[in-house]
């Protein structure tokens, strides 16, 4: 449960004490789907996307085993667009601009529990990965 309470926790700093702990695992839960979402394609579509967006170094930090670079609510919403945060805005019943801020201080810590090797896992090793971590917002 450590490692959920550290993301949660982070989620929570993130959105300023604005979030209660349902939020929390709501706006995880809401991160994780959207990784695994079509329009992402998981982990490595995620990467792509950061790249594409002039964001490799912080992604790339994230997956390293380094400290983890920063980024801003602002950085977010460019990488994912104002569709998809307004979607995740809608499941988890919090503005866009709390879902940016949550998700900033959320995926660092996401990806590198995701990556505790420092790559992305693919394929199988990815789905024991996300499947471990949905097993633990469940209990």
């Amino acid at each position: 449960m450590g490692l959920f309470d550290a993301l949660a926790g982070q989620v929570a700093g993130a959105l300023g004490g604005q979030s209660g702990a349902g939020g929390n695992a709501a706006l995880l839960q809401a991160a994780m789907n959207l990784i695994n979402s079509p329009q992402i394609g998981g982990l490595q579509g995620l990467i792509a996307r950061f790249q594409q967006g002039g964001l490799g170094e912080v992604i790339a930090s994230w997956l390293g085993s380094g400290q983890n670079l920063p980024i801003s609510g602002d950085q977010i919403q460019a990488v994912f667009g104002a569709g998809q945060i307004g979607d995740v805005a809608q499941q988890v019943g919090l503005s866009s601009q709390e879902v940016s801020s949550g998700l900033a201080g959320l995926l660092p810590q996401l990806v590198d529990a995701l990556s505790p090797d420092g790559k992305a896992p693919e394929g199988d090793a990815l789905q024991t990965a996300m499947g471990m971590l949905g097993g633990l917002l469940k209990s």
